[in-house]
């Protein structure tokens, strides 16, 4: 208990050190995040429209969970160098698999009752897209970028052993900051986290149509009635 403590007296007591490496910290993992999604939404939406790429969806997104961040930091040294691109490209390759591969499952999933209708009213495929598709896949849509987004949060740290600035660099550098920075640095990046997952989460519920919700409640509510 006397850790924690230190560790938030330390926190307490650096406040000026804290806030710029959270700042560098919420940089880079909104600069990863933004070009994951830039790449992984448009590709996963359209794979998923076409009903088509379920090999590349799927197997994208284990190949990329399976590489490490960190063997991948440690190869871009010799390709980018050290600094924030190296990070960057490591973050980004950690958060475009969920993207993907709920991007495409949400859209592919959708109610082809609901497709066939929009096309029998004389909807273009877009149209059908932008109107049906899309907003019955927001919600799943939404959870792959959640879960993103708190894996790139978490691992940024990282970013401290190839030259980039995160939160990591307090949490690597016990020497001048001493256990309690150590300590002050994780409990940090998990509030982060935490709070990244609380934000998306409410994100997610506010894009899901009053329909869904409304549906899953009762898909919930009913079993619990009648054991009852």
């Amino acid at each position: 208990m006397q850790t924690f403590i230190d560790a938030f007296r330390f926190i307490a007591d650096n406040p000026g050190l804290f806030w710029e490496k959270t700042i560098d910290h919420l940089t880079l993992s909104g600069a990863a995040v933004a070009v994951a999604l830039a790449v992984a939404i448009p590709l996963g939406v359209w794979l998923g429209h076409i009903h088509r790429g379920s090999f590349i969806a799927i197997n994208a997104a284990n190949i990329g969970r399976a590489l490490p961040s960190l063997a991948v930091i440690s190869i871009g040294l010799g390709l980018l160098g050290v600094g924030f691109l190296n990070v960057l490209v490591a973050m980004v390759i950690l958060a475009v698999p969920p993207m993907l591969t709920n991007a495409y499952v949400a859209v592919d999933g959708v109610d082809p009752d609901a497709v066939e209708a929009a096309r029998g009213m004389g909807m273009t495929p877009l149209q059908v897209l932008l109107r049906v598709e899309l907003p019955l896949a927001l919600p799943l849509l939404f959870a792959g970028i959640r879960t993103s987004t708190v894996y790139v949060i978490a691992t940024a740290a990282l970013a401290s052993i190839a030259g980039g600035k995160s939160l990591g660099d307090i949490i690597l550098n016990q020497p001048t900051y001493g256990f309690a920075g150590v300590i002050g640095g994780a409990i940090a990046i998990a509030v982060l986290a935490f709070a990244a997952e609380a934000v998306f989460a409410l994100i997610q519920r506010a894009v899901t149509p009053r329909g869904l919700r409304e549906e899953r409640a009762g898909r919930l509510i009913g079993p619990a009635i009648e054991g009852v």
